[in-house]
């Protein structure tokens, strides 16, 4: 009777053992169950097969020549290619400090020789539903960044704009000693931060010159729009926040909630700080590019009527002025 745990899951499964015969039954075992199966004898074989093959779960004998398990699972799990293919190690060892050092590697799971088939294949399509899962929530951040990506394109002087923003929040974030998760955070907003203009019809977003209030009035909305189609992913739970609230003010002036001082979570303040300094470096319609230390002296304006985070802006000046600037500033013009 044929195991069906993982009923509709299927995927490529990727073993890595020194042992013929182990490699021969893990392969008759899932190639039973409807899996692809490719097989290799060592650890530097698995490396290299992974680099052209694209592999939903890898199997990893730890004790093997050239590159051991651990080495393995260390090399997938510090590959942003390759960090959330789950790894399973397979061991005939049980002592705790292996478990302990295949954690540390980043292994997903482990199994204890001799394998068990049927916990073999339990664990195998748990993991494959996670990988599915997760291969469906990169395909919808996909969509929202080429969504982002459209919009841009839409204006031939914002070329560049949300790379620009990814790097730079995350740049002054990471100066700031934000958390992981908020840094990810603002690589994420700074490409989607403005995808609810897709709301806006391009006769006001395109518009060279000045807006009515009525045309204001629909603009304004973006942040909300924007907010609403990526709320879904809860992966988006930290960006969320920074796409509702980058247009506030510190003084309650800006929209659309008229946010207060530390009430605009950081991130958004970030993001503010660096999305004024883009506008201001990049030549518009209405205005040249402005240089960097004009951007600069600008934006110190502005924090003084209130506007800008005061000790952000003195981060992200420091920053300019320490010689970042000329990395940062790659479409900003140069000068004194």
């Amino acid at each position: 009777m044929q195991y069906q745990s993982h009923q509709s899951v299927t995927g490529t499964i990727l073993v890595a053992d020194d042992q013929a015969a182990n490699r021969e039954l893990l392969d008759e075992l899932l190639t039973a169950q409807g899996f692809r199966v490719v097989t290799v004898p060592d650890g530097a074989a698995a490396v290299e097969e992974l680099s052209k093959t694209q592999v939903d779960l890898v199997l990893l004998d730890v004790m093997m020549p050239h590159l051991n398990g651990f080495e393995v699972c260390q090399k997938i799990k510090s590959n942003p290619e390759a960090y959330l293919i789950p790894v399973v190690l397979i061991t005939a060892l049980s002592d705790k400090q292996d478990r302990i050092e295949g954690i540390k590697a980043g292994a997903d799971d482990f199994l204890t020789r001799p394998v068990d088939r049927a916990e073999l294949l339990a664990r195998v399509g748990s993991l494959l539903k996670l990988k599915q899962r997760t291969d469906e929530l990169q395909r919808a951040e996909a969509v929202l960044f080429t969504l982002a990506r459209s919009i841009e394109g839409k204006d031939p002087y914002t070329h560049g704009h949300c790379e620009r923003l990814s790097e730079y929040s995350a740049r002054l974030g990471e100066h700031l000693k934000l958390s992981e998760g908020q840094l990810i955070a603002l690589r994420r907003a700074g490409v989607v931060h403005d995808v609810g203009k897709v709301a806006v019809p391009d006769s006001i977003l395109l518009k060279p010159g000045r807006l009515t209030e009525e045309e204001w009035k629909v603009i304004r909305e973006h942040p909300v729009v924007g907010e609403r189609i990526c709320a879904p992913l809860k992966s988006f739970r930290l960006v969320l926040p920074i796409i509702r609230h980058h247009h506030e003010k510190l003084d309650g002036s800006g929209y659309p909630d008229g946010l207060r001082g530390d009430a605009i979570p950081i991130t958004a303040r970030i993001l503010q700080i660096v999305d004024v300094y883009d506008a201001l470096t990049t030549e518009r319609p209405y205005k040249r590019a402005f240089f960097i230390t004009d951007a600069l002296q600008t934006m110190k304006e502005e924090v003084a009527k209130g506007w800008w985070d005061p000790h952000i802006f003195e981060q992200f000046e420091q920053l300019m002025r320490s010689g970042t600037a000329e990395s940062l500033s790659r479409g900003a013009v140069a000068g004194q």
